[in-house]
């Protein structure tokens, strides 16, 4: 799988990561599954996940799946309330599920971002976080992440980044690439649960060198350079070995990123 230098971090990352929002969280029942389609997009070259309090059970869950994985991943995860206490509550709790530390520690939804860099960077000079990053979902908070990037306090973010969610290449990834920020779409097949449907036009599958939508998906958004990594979540392993082929082949150019925003709109 290609991996890209995480802009000017010193990380670098596989292109395909692992989301769990939704997926992940789950009861013990759902643990052999879980375990399956983590095993599956390790083997194929994953290695960053992502998660977040946000997500229910999916951090705790998560920490289980990479039982005797830990040291070949990228943990980003996120501090997500506006309470200082509570912060540091959920920053415990991350470092007992990931073995003492989180390689990305995001400001989910610039929650509190203000009140929350400063402790953040106390925690990084201490060796529990290495990166600070920031995300929101929305595109109408672009202005606001924007703002916390020229703060030279952030050294990656999360924004959504498909060929219906395009706002990102206004500002926000221009700016991510001057400052040398490390970039995450989120959102990569879709907004809000709700995946682009596949096209029903024929042919499209040849005319783009890809088996599955997803796929095309995908490649459509890690031919912007400026992105650094996309991550997809599934509850499936055969969606996660799908998923973990947009990172291998030759990148999409110009005409194949035209087709894929005509065939999603």
């Amino acid at each position: 799988m290609e991996r890209r230098p995480f802009g000017r971090t010193g990380l670098e990352v596989p292109v395909i990561g692992l989301g769990t929002w939704q997926v992940f969280d789950v009861g013990p029942g759902e643990m052999p599954r879980v375990r399956e389609v983590v095993e599956t997009a390790f083997s194929l070259g994953t290695r960053l996940v992502d998660s977040s309090p946000m997500y229910g059970r999916a951090e705790r869950v998560l920490g289980e799946a990479l039982a005797g994985r830990r040291g070949e991943a990228i943990v980003a995860t996120k501090i997500w309330t506006p309470s200082a206490d509570e912060a540091r509550r959920q920053l415990e709790d991350q470092l007992r599920f990931y073995d003492g530390r989180v390689d990305v520690e995001q400001i989910h939804n610039l929650v509190a971002w203000k009140e929350h860099l400063p402790w953040l960077e106390r925690e990084r000079e201490a060796g529990h976080v290495g990166l600070i990053g920031a995300t929101h979902y929305q595109e109408s908070a672009f202005d606001e992440l924007a703002r916390v990037m020229r703060t030279g306090r952030i050294q990656a973010i999360q924004v959504p980044y498909n060929p219906r969610q395009r706002r990102a290449e206004g500002d926000i990834l221009p700016l991510a690439a001057d400052l040398g920020l490390g970039v995450v779409a989120m959102r990569p097949l879709g907004g809000a649960g709700a995946v682009i449907p596949e096209p029903r036009e024929r042919g499209w599958q040849e005319r783009l060198g890809v088996e599955t939508w997803a796929e095309a998906l995908l490649r459509w958004a890690l031919a912007d350079p400026r992105v650094h990594a996309v991550i997809p979540a599934t509850s499936r392993p055969e969606h996660a070995a799908a998923n973990a082929r947009a990172g291998t082949g030759a990148p999409f150019g110009l005409k194949e990123r035209r087709l894929v925003e005509r065939l999603a709109s």
